[in-house]
């Protein structure tokens, strides 16, 4: 990713909605569907500024993977201890037949060979292990957005169980989420394509507007997985050995 994204991510991961209600959706996601045994092992790979580590750290001990060094040093500041840098898709020295719970959250899409990379993520989990997996959604919403952070596509539901699929794993609870803003975000994408806006802006909105985004994308932590949720900018889901 460009630079100014860790500098965003660094700056807003605590504040920003979609990051603050994301956290609390997957939260009860992996409550609900992950089955994890207490104290389970647990990687983060492209753990980012690591604001993700305490909601997994919930589930069991964390490792975590990040290759930006300036990201890694506050990720390893968060985790107590050293993030390594191994990358995908061959995760060098990264021990296999280990984690019972390896979560990729916005991170399949910056690898150009996705199959690969999920492919040496299974070699990595312990029996009964599971890959929690977010991806941004739809292809026609590429944007500047996408460009800065160096993504390579964006998922529908059937290219990512295609691609999960391929790498000899199952995709389960596969859906949709950030639903609710969906109509809100798509707009946006579809003026500034039209308007030549740059769109690749993380910073939050206003405070009120960051808090109502907030209270509007966490409720579906009360509905991902349980209920079909009609199109949103996410997909997210379990993959697990076949």
């Amino acid at each position: 990713m460009d630079r100014i994204v860790y500098d965003r991510m660094a700056a807003h991961d605590s504040t920003h909605w979609w990051y603050r209600a994301r956290r609390d959706i997957l939260a009860d996601y992996l409550t609900r569907y992950g089955a994890l045994p207490k104290d389970a092992k647990i990687l983060e790979i492209g753990c980012g500024t690591g604001h993700n580590l305490p909601m997994l750290a919930a589930f069991g001990s964390i490792d975590a993977i990040e290759i930006d060094p300036a990201a890694r040093e506050i990720a390893s500041e968060r985790l107590g201890k050293p993030v390594g840098a191994a990358p995908l898709p061959e995760l060098p020295g990264v021990p296999r037949g280990h984690y019972d719970l390896i979560a990729v959250l916005d991170v399949v899409e910056h690898i150009e060979d996705d199959v690969a990379a999920l492919k040496a993520m299974a070699d990595c989990l312990a029996p009964g292990g599971k890959i929690l997996i977010a991806v941004p959604a739809h292809q026609w919403m590429w944007s500047a957005h996408d460009t800065v952070n160096h993504h390579h596509r964006r998922y529908s539901k059937a290219t990512l169980k295609t691609a999960i699929e391929t790498a000899g794993l199952k995709p389960e609870k596969l859906g949709y989420f950030n639903s609710l803003l969906f109509p809100l975000a798509a707009a946006a994408r579809i003026a500034g394509r039209m308007t030549g806006r740059d769109d690749s802006d993380d910073s939050p909105p206003p405070k009120l507007v960051n808090a109502l985004f907030e209270k509007i994308f966490r409720l579906e932590r009360h509905l991902v997985g349980r209920v079909p949720m009609t199109p949103g900018v996410s997909i997210v889901t379990l993959a697990v050995p076949r």
